[in-house]
């Protein structure tokens, strides 16, 4: 044997020598996150974490463990187990020492865990879901030369891209194997509902079927992405998340007009707008360079926050409550991360402190809107001659010699009427009073103080108020109620003090901080009283004398007391209008701690230097590519929808006490691929997923997979989920001929049963909407959080007076009542039998007919028979009891034949495999 060929032998025997001793260091580290973690957290972290820091000693944070405790000693010794507290107190006998305290003893081979641990350093570890977005290799599949392409591999021809790759490189239990693909009517149908929320229409159906390119699949999938559907399925998943309503929650909760928020939305996903400007706008639209009216439409997702009119309430109270509620709501619907908990204190388990909270909280506490009833800031749409002046006005101040700054902020009050003083804030009363907790009213010889205004280059007094009495006058002092008079105007007399109507005033050129004293004097009237809703102080219009008004003056006060239509949306606070933020201790807003200023969670990457420290900053922060949990939060919620679980199951919790992902590589290489590859297009992303064999799979369990894997976690066949409230609404109205395509526009109010609004402090009752309006897609209904519409609800859609991360599916006799009952339901079985009756000669022709319409395959013979025997059972009864026939359809003209027809259709309506998606 030559030498060089001993030593090539040698050097291959030792490099595998090498290796095995490594591979065998490297699997016997113990890994904190899925070994020692939950071991802390069953049997310490109750004791020793979060409120309760038992010897002052925590296992929340790693600084914390590895501080010193009561003793002066740190419990835990990292490289030394046996120098280590914590270890000795785990292995004592005495019931008063031993730990856990008044508790059983850990078994023996978790304190020799949790020794190995410590021997090996203490290392703490982060949990997968803060780590960085690295993307994995894709796992090779099948056999070297089927990747070659020189043989097949069943593998490798089953595959379609690279998430069957991940699917089938997952170990899994011996005979679970790819079911084979969906017939093209079932694929359809899934793709269909999941990407447009409707079902396929007769002639999609056909196109696809008689479509026998290699990649007819493909262009079905793009015809169903470019439809305009698309943006209305999709919006409706967003809105669980936006907390929609049009309503405004709590007691009275009455109307607010946000459905100009939900239009955007959908145009924004039938645009395929970018998710990191998707979230930007809707976090931080108004603080873009000059936004557009579509940027601060967008911001309407923060203003779903519910307001309270009820009389006696805090606003500050509920402004609080909002704020507090954009916090956990970012976190939830971004983060998938259970945020909520730090506002009390210092989570139980995952990486973030009490402080933590406040410092983000800050991020959103400058916002403009304060719980007034008028829900201001609102963005006004002018119509008719009334938008054809605004647009004159701004086309004129656009035209000004002034500084483009100037020009933005005349432009965003002749909009949006900010910045602003609301009268709550007003003291100091004399003979006034805050009527009903919200405004501003004052009496005769009555006074109220506005603190501390800057008057500098402010020449214009706008103000919002009201009154029943015919000769009440104010004067605006300042400095003192004695002080320099600025304005002395009679009130309008609007009919009632609740009656507003606004003014523009001139003041003389005073500079500097002033209080201000508005004082009445109302002497043949006393006891009435001139309520004020808010004042504002502005600089006159460019080119406007100073001390007086001018025409452009009079033109800003007639279009502010125009009738206009109001969308909330967000403003930042600037000046004088940005607030302090402090830590609220046990998360009481009464009890203010130390002062914070933004920031983002020190466990996560820092903010960069030249982001500015607010919402836009923070909306940048959150879609960079170095942010964990945004890219992986919003790939796991677009999962879920497709196939029914998430790769996380729990999509509201991705953190340390959520549920494993079950392909954790799968969910880093999607969340990659939607970050830099798709650049953060939803379409790519969901095209991406619907290709995939593994959602193509038939939805079929085998006998197998029902003992191996009966919740379907190893992806070894497609999904097959109940439909949602609003799909399994929308198809019965689809599948009838009655649905509407009508887009856009206010809510509508369809059919529901009688007495569901007993609202005891609201006037508003539910018009049933006419026309086409009464049938359009269940998005588009009129949403009232202390009343939902009710078919939704029993489906499990939320009230929406909070945001709602994932609808747990229920299964109850409830719901076929609706499908049965529901009057829109029946309805629309009137319809399909109308069509059904023209569509054969024998009623098992009709019948055939009717469910091909709605499920685009015809019955099977056992099926048909029983819906064949239910008609002539129905029929004969119908027979016998004209008049009953008359009472279901409605009508004089009402037939037996019709009627059993109508019955027929309503349970194929109600049929399991109707309102699934296979």
């Amino acid at each position: 044997m030559k030498p060089v060929f001993r030593f090539s032998i040698a050097l291959a025997v030792l490099l595998t020598l090498t290796s095995v001793v490594w591979l065998s260091t490297r699997e016997d580290r113990v890994d904190f996150n899925t070994q020692i973690k939950p071991l802390l957290n069953k049997h310490c972290i109750a004791c020793h974490g979060g409120v309760k820091k038992a010897s002052n000693f925590s296992l929340l944070f790693e600084h914390e463990a590895l501080a010193p405790a009561k003793s002066g000693k740190p419990a835990i010794v990292p490289g030394d187990a046996d120098a280590s507290e914590l270890i000795r107190r785990l292995t004592l006998h005495d019931p008063e020492e031993r730990m856990p305290l008044d508790a059983p003893p850990l078994k023996e081979e978790d304190i020799e865990l949790l020794r190995k641990w410590i021997d090996q350093g203490a290392n703490w570890g982060k949990h997968w879901a803060y780590q960085p977005v690295e993307k994995p290799a894709v796992p090779a599949i099948g056999t070297f030369w089927s990747r070659l392409g020189v043989t097949e591999s069943d593998e490798t021809n089953w595959a379609k891209n690279e998430i069957d790759h991940f699917i089938l490189a997952k170990p899994k239990p011996a005979g679970l194997k790819p079911s084979p693909e969906a017939d093209r009517i079932t694929l359809i149908r899934r793709v269909a509902l999941d990407l447009t929320g409707l079902p396929p229409t007769e002639q999609e159906v056909a196109v696809f079927l008689n479509d026998k390119a290699p990649d007819a699949y493909e262009k079905m999938v793009d015809r169903m992405l470019a439809s305009p559907a698309y943006g209305e399925r999709w919006a409706g998943m967003w809105l669980d998340l936006a907390r929609y309503a049009d309503t405004k929650g709590y007691e009275a909760d009455l109307s607010r007009p946000m459905w100009r928020y939900r239009d955007w939305l959908i145009r924004a996903f039938n645009q395929d707008k970018p998710f990191h400007e998707f979230t930007v706008e809707q976090l931080a639209g108004d603080l873009l360079p000059n936004p557009t009216d579509d940027q601060l439409m967008a911001t309407g997702f923060h203003r779903n926050t519910m307001t309270n009119d009820e009389g006696g309430t805090q606003d500050e109270e509920f402004r609080v409550s909002a704020v507090i509620d954009r916090v956990n709501t970012t976190w939830d619907v971004w983060q998938g991360t259970t945020f909520s908990c730090v506002q009390c204190h210092s989570h139980p388990y995952d990486p973030f402190v009490h402080e933590d909270y406040y410092k983000y909280l800050a991020f959103f506490n400058n916002t403009r809107d304060e719980d007034v009833p008028s829900d201001t800031p609102t963005l006004r749409f002018y119509k008719d001659a009334d938008s054809v002046k605004l647009r004159e006005l701004q086309t004129w101040i656009t035209q000004q010699p002034i500084l483009p700054r100037q020009k933005a902020d005349f432009l965003r009050f002749t909009r949006l009427t900010e910045p602003k003083v609301n009268s709550h804030s007003f003291d100091q009363y004399v003979n006034a009073s805050l009527m009903g907790a919200m405004y501003t009213a004052i009496q005769h010889n009555g006074s109220a103080r506005i603190q501390n205004q800057d008057l500098t280059g402010k020449n214009r007094l706008i103000i919002a108020w009201g009154t029943r009495s015919p000769k009440a006058v104010v004067t605006v002092h300042q400095d003192s109620l004695n002080g320099p008079i600025l304005v002395q105007q009679p009130v309008p007399k609007t009919g009632s003090p609740w009656k507003d109507t606004t003014l523009v005033f001139a003041l003389p050129a005073v500079s500097g901080r002033h209080h201000l004293y508005l004082k009445l004097h109302n002497p043949n009237e006393p006891k009435e009283w001139v309520m004020v809703k808010w004042v504002a102080l502005q600089p006159a219009l460019p080119g406007q004398p100073p001390t007086a008004l001018g025409a452009q003056d009079r033109v800003l006060a007639e279009l502010l007391n125009a009738k206009a239509d109001l969308l909330p949306v967000m403003q930042e606070g600037t000046g004088d209008q940005t607030r302090e933020t402090f830590v609220f201790q046990r998360g009481n807003w009464l009890v203010k701690g130390q002062k914070v200023t933004p920031d983002v969670p020190q466990s996560l990457p820092p903010m960069p230097k030249h982001l500015p420290k607010n919402r836009l900053g923070l909306a940048r922060w959150m879609t960079s590519r170095e942010q964990p949990l945004t890219a992986r939060v919003a790939v796991n919620r677009f999962w879920e929808q497709l196939f029914g679980t998430g790769i996380v199951e729990t999509v509201e919790d991705v953190g340390t006490q959520g549920i494993p992902p079950t392909h954790r590589e799968l969910l880093d290489w999607l969340a990659a691929e939607f970050m830099e590859t798709d650049q953060w297009s939803v379409k790519k992303l969901l095209k991406r997923m619907v290709t995939s064999a593994t959602y193509r799979q038939n939805s079929k369990a085998s006998p197998e997979a029902l003992a191996h894997d009966p919740s379907n976690i190893f992806l070894m066949r497609g999904p097959r989920v109940r439909l949602s409230a609003e799909q399994v609404r929308d198809q019965v109205l689809a599948a009838s001929g009655l649905l509407s395509k009508k887009q856009f526009g206010p809510s509508v109010m369809p059919a529901q049963p009688e007495g569901i609004w007993q609202s005891p402090y609201s006037p508003e009752s539910w018009k049933l909407s006419q026309g086409e309006d009464r049938y359009r897609r269940a998005l588009y209904t009129y949403w009232k959080r202390t009343a939902p519409y009710p078919s939704m609800i029993t489906f499990d859609s939320p009230s929406r007076e909070f945001c709602q991360l994932r609808r747990l599916r229920t299964n109850t006799p409830l719901q076929a009542l609706v499908t049965l009952n529901d009057p829109v339901y029946v309805e629309a079985a009137q319809n399909l039998a109308d069509w059904m009756r023209f569509q054969g000669k024998t009623p098992e022709q009709q019948i055939q007919a009717g469910f091909r319409r709605i499920m685009l395959r015809s019955l099977p013979t056992a099926k048909l028979a029983v819906l064949t025997r239910l008609y002539q059972t129905t029929h004969q009864q119908y027979q016998q009891q004209p008049e009953e026939a008359r009472k279901l359809l409605a009508c004089t003209e009402a037939t037996p034949e019709l009627a059993a027809l109508a019955v027929t259709a309503n349970a194929m309506l109600n049929l399991d495999e109707v309102v699934t998606k296979e």
